[in-house]
């Protein structure tokens, strides 16, 4: 079966196109399923052997051992694309995951940040020396973009238009788009630039030069960003669940809240199904029934 993995995995690659992220996740996910059923028939199966029951009973495990619902619906939509691929490549006549139901899911409203506590948290950085600069860029256009943290340290010379006012995006499975870079984002991210730090042998006009840098010159790190965050989370007293994807949530939030259509906001987030941005009309709704209940004379008895 891990042979068979192997394949799966070189596929995601050379003909899906999957970022790296992806293909780990697949392999994890892959992985366990044969852990558990080595555990169970004491050695690896070959993958046209695995039946639906066995799957079920793996599903059960899962429960059991008290996995959450979005765990256990991610490893089986794994499995499924699988046994797709081993059914086209002839290893399997039949897909034994295609049947099996997702959990239900009580979906979580994601954690936002008021536009004062935006306010606060961009103000934060300082600007009396290079990091403090980088850091307040950093934060200026994770927000005004609505970026994914990994999506924010890709970022290249060459995928700034300060002229446009956008940036080229290369997000999910490497898929591109294009985000805003508001004024405020565009003067913190210039005045960083012209400061920024640069290893030994870097080429100062290569457009493929990474915007955000390290204290060495080298590409900024996803948990870099995190760190950061957590330094100006403590310094304001802000909440400390947020986290850099906090930012895109508020993004999100912020543009609803203010009557942005929830296409245009789906686009810019670049969510491939509206279903994933509806998630943030459920905030935005709660805000106007807010305001309603304190400004309508009548809403309440």
């Amino acid at each position: 079966m891990f042979s068979t993995l192997g394949r799966f995995l070189q596929y995601l690659v050379a003909e899906r196109n999957a970022s790296d992220y992806t293909v780990k996740s697949y392999r994890e996910d892959l992985t366990a399923l044969i852990e558990y059923l080595v555990q169970v028939r004491g050695k690896v199966p070959p993958p046209e052997s695995v039946s639906m029951p066995e799957l079920r009973a793996y599903v059960s495990a899962m429960h059991e051992a008290e996995y959450s619902p979005a765990t256990i619906a991610r490893r089986l939509a794994s499995l499924r694309t699988f046994y797709r691929f081993c059914q086209r490549e002839g290893i399997t006549d039949t897909n034994p995951a295609k049947a099996l139901r997702n959990p239900r899911q009580n979906r979580k409203l994601p954690h936002f940040l008021t536009t004062d506590d935006m306010e606060l948290l961009l103000n934060a950085p300082l600007d009396t020396d290079p990091m403090g600069l980088r850091d307040r860029a950093i934060l200026e256009v994770t927000y005004s973009g609505g970026l994914r943290v990994g999506e924010l340290v890709a970022l290249n010379d060459e995928d700034i238009q300060f002229e446009e006012g956008i940036m080229l995006i290369r997000g999910k499975g490497k898929k591109e788009r294009l985000a805003l870079l508001g004024s405020y984002a565009a003067h913190a991210l210039e005045k960083w630039l012209r400061c920024r730090i640069l290893a030994p042998g870097m080429e100062e006009k290569s457009p493929t030069l990474p915007v955000f840098t390290n204290r060495f010159g080298t590409r900024l790190t996803t948990r870099s960003v995190g760190r950061m965050l957590e330094k100006y989370l403590k310094e304001t007293g802000l909440d400390r669940r947020t986290s850099p994807h906090t930012l895109r949530h508020s993004f999100a939030t912020h543009l609803l809240d203010r009557g942005a259509d929830i296409r245009s906001v789906q686009e810019l987030l670049g969510h491939k199904s509206l279903e994933t941005t509806q998630i943030y009309t459920h905030l935005t709704t709660a805000n106007l029934l807010e305001v309603y209940e304190r400004a309508h004379p009548r809403a309440r008895k």
